[in-house]
């Protein structure tokens, strides 16, 4: 695909990070009152990975990179979940050696390399005069990374976290809420056959709205977050409290996988960052549920098991994502009973 300037004003857009449903409402929604108020809307693929890999010549095909999108692309594509640009976990100011698209590499040859230069110079070639950036707060700092250098930016968020600073509202969020209480009321059941203590981890990173929200609409008993450290002999005495006091002899609490024990920090399954600087976490919850199992004295001691639920698609299953798997990997819940 050529140069796609045609005098008109230009919008780009694009998706990063995780897939949550809304994406492609979003992309229709700008779309459709984009062209109607005059403008052309190209959409970039892959994320921040699309404006990096274009070749700026004029019969060179792009259309791997972007296309142009029209009525009947979007409303074909807002009906279905995910994001049909695709998703990538690049960021344009770190890019690796082995990472940097061919036609740059005798360019760009240190260890890690800043494409923001050709990210820009791409943008000029197509034309773009507003660039809408669809994130999480990864996607949409290297957004704001762009507006620095002058390029303008409208930013969607976009996190099942609901972190993304400066907004009470995230597209994925309300799904989010919603999966995590079906997922734990479709365990509810095993909870209380056994009269068991159920302990659920779910993702969040450094905001705990994902395990808070839930807890407060009564899926749980309990929750710790990340914004506040527990004592973990505190939230076993309210755990087995809680047990008591239900008719059939259960508890729920829902970790956030950045909750932290008083005195400790948070837990990371290794030390491998991804182009971000995120380490990913997971592992608080086997941590509470044998914790919990060591320091409750007057609960006769159950058998333990251990499951992990998967499911993938867009959220078609009952299913909770945590970080363990982002997809940046795909949706997951750890639980653990006692």
């Amino acid at each position: 695909m050529a140069n796609v300037n045609t005098g008109k004003k230009v919008i780009g857009i694009l998706t990063g990070g995780g897939d949550v449903p809304g994406l492609n409402p979003a992309i229709r929604a700008v779309t459709i009152r984009a062209l109607r108020e005059g403008y052309e809307v190209i959409g970039f693929r892959r994320g921040w990975g699309g404006l990096i890999d274009i070749v700026r010549e004029k019969d060179y095909d792009n259309s791997n990179n972007f296309q142009k999108l029209t009525e009947d692309i979007v409303n074909k594509a807002g009906r279905t979940g995910g994001t049909f640009l695709h998703t990538s976990r690049t960021r344009p100011s770190t890019v690796k050696k082995d990472s940097v698209p061919e036609p740059l590499r005798d360019q760009y040859q240190e260890k890690v390399n800043d494409l923001t230069p050709e990210v820009i110079k791409n943008l000029d070639w197509l034309g773009v005069d507003y660039l809408i950036p669809i994130g999480g707060d990864d996607t949409l700092s290297y957004g704001v990374h762009l507006y620095k250098q002058g390029v303008k930016v409208i930013a969607i968020p976009k996190t099942m976290d609901n972190d993304v600073p400066g907004t009470d509202y995230c597209i994925g969020f309300s799904t989010c809420v919603t999966r995590t209480i079906e997922m734990v009321n479709s365990l509810r059941t095993s909870a209380g056959s056994h009269e068991r203590m159920m302990v659920l981890e779910v993702f969040g990173r450094y905001a705990g709205f994902t395990a808070m929200l839930p807890t407060m609409a009564g899926a749980a008993n309990r929750c710790v977050i990340p914004e506040h450290k527990f004592d973990i002999e505190r939230l076993t005495e309210l755990m087995v409290y809680d047990r008591n006091r239900a008719p059939s002899k259960y508890s729920i609490v829902i970790v956030s996988e950045g909750a932290m024990f008083e005195g400790g920090e948070m837990v990371f399954q290794n030390a491998a960052a991804d182009a971000f600087g995120h380490m990913k976490l997971g592992g608080i919850g086997d941590l509470v549920s044998a914790e919990i199992q060591n320091d409750r004295p007057s609960i006769t001691t159950a058998r333990k098991s251990t499951s992990s639920i998967r499911s993938w698609a867009t959220w078609c299953a009952a299913a909770i994502r945590t970080r363990s798997i982002r997809s940046r990997r795909w949706p997951m819940a750890t639980w653990r009973s006692i």
